[in-house]
C-alpha cells in the first residue's frame, strides 16, 4: 500500500515494513519545511499502524540527503529589533527538525536507516545516531561540516553518535568534520550492514522481509523498548539542548556569515563551470 497525500516524501507499506523515502532528488533530497512536516506525519501514522514492525527511512535518487540548503538559510531574515526577537525567530525555524528527531526517538517501531547514497550535514548526522539499525549502500558516504559553518551538531547528534561509536570518536568526527565511506563506518561500528548500491532498496526490503519470516515482530519492538528505556530521557534532552544551542549560534550571527560566504563560493563555482561549457 502506498500513500499519496505527501509532496516531498513517498510512503509505502508492504510486508510488515513501512518505508519513508525522501523525494526531492533534483535537490539531492535537501530539507524543506514540507519534507520535514511530511516525515513527522508519516512517522505518526506508522507508529500506530497495526501491521508494521520496521519503519525504513531512505531517499530517492542518487543522494540520501544533502541536509539544509545553505543558500536558503543564508538568505533568511537578518533584520531584528533585538536579540530576543532573533532567538525566537531561529528557535521557531529549527522546531521542525527537532520534532523529526524526537518522533524517531519516541517511535515504537524498529527504525531502520537505509542510506541509499551520500549524506551531507544534517543528512549525515541526524538519523545515523537516532535510528535503531543502520544499513548503507556500499558506494555511499557521509560528510559532516558543522564547525566549518559555525554550527553545532544538531538535534542531539553529539549524544546519539557517542552512544553508537563512543565519546572520543564522536568528538573527533563532529568537532573537526570529515568524510567517511560506508566501509569506514562499518569498521567504526556505526553501520550494521552494507548492501550493493544497485538494487539497494529492493535488497534492504528483501532482507527485512526475511528477518520477519521466522521472528516475532512484537518481540523485536519490545526489545527496542527495553534497550532504549535507559537512554530515552538523555536523548530527548539532547535534542532540546542542541535545538537551543543552534538558535543561540544564529543569534551570535557567525553561521549566517559563514553560510553566506559558502553560498557565494558555490555560486562562483557554478558560474565558472557554466562559462567552460
Amino acid at each position: 500500500m502506498s500513500t499519496q497525500k505527501y509532496t516531498d516524501i513517498i510512503v509505502d507499506i508492504k510486508d510488515g515494513i513501512g518505508t519513508i523515502k525522501f523525494n526531492r532528488p533534483k535537490a539531492l533530497n535537501s530539507f524543506s519545511s514540507s519534507l520535514m512536516s511530511d516525515t513527522v506525519d508519516a512517522l505518526r501514522m506508522l507508529d500506530d499502524h497495526p501491521d508494521t514492525v520496521f519503519t525504513v527511512i531512505t531517499g530517492e535518487g542518487r543522494f540520501f540527503c544533502s541536509g539544509a540548503d545553505v543558500s536558503n538559510v543564508s538568505a533568511r531574515k537578518m533584520d531584528f529589533k533585538h536579540d530576543g526577537e532573533k532567538k525566537l525567530y531561529w528557535a521557531s525555524e529549527f522546531a521542525y527538525a527537532a520534532e523529526v528527531i524526537r518522533s524517531i526517538i519516541e517511535h515504537k517501531k524498529v527504525v531502520v536507516l537505509a542510506m541509499n547514497g551520500p549524506g551531507v550535514g544534517a543528512g549525515a548526522s541526524w538519523f545515523q545516531g537516532s535510528s535503531d539499525i543502520f544499513y548503507m549502500a556500499d558506494s555511499a558516504w557521509l560528510q559532516v561540516t558543522f564547525s566549518q559553518l559555525g554550527l553545532i551538531p544538531e538535534n542531539g547528534s553529539a549524544v546519539n553518535w557517542a552512544h553508537s561509536i563512543g565519546v572520543h570518536r564522536a568528538n573527533d568526527w563532529l568537532m573537526f568534520g570529515g568524510k567517511a565511506t560506508a566501509q569506514e563506518l562499518v569498521q567504526m561500528g556505526m553501520v550494521n550492514k552494507l548492501f550493493p548500491t544497485e538494487g539497494f532498496h529492493e535488497k534492504v526490503h528483501g532482507y527485512l522481509v526475511e528477518m520477519l519470516r521466522e521472528r516475532s515482530g512484537k518481540s523485536m519492538m519490545e526489545m527496542k523498548r527495553l534497550q532504549n528505556k535507559s537512554t530515552r530521557d538523555a536523548r530527548i534532552l539532547a535534542v532540546w539542548e542542541a535545538w537551543q544551542a543552534l538558535a543561540e549560534r544564529f543569534v551570535d550571527g557567525e553561521p549566517s556569515q559563514r553560510m553566506k560566504a559558502k553560498s557565494e563560493e558555490l555560486a562562483a563555482r557554478r558560474k565558472e563551470r557554466a562559462s567552460k561549457m
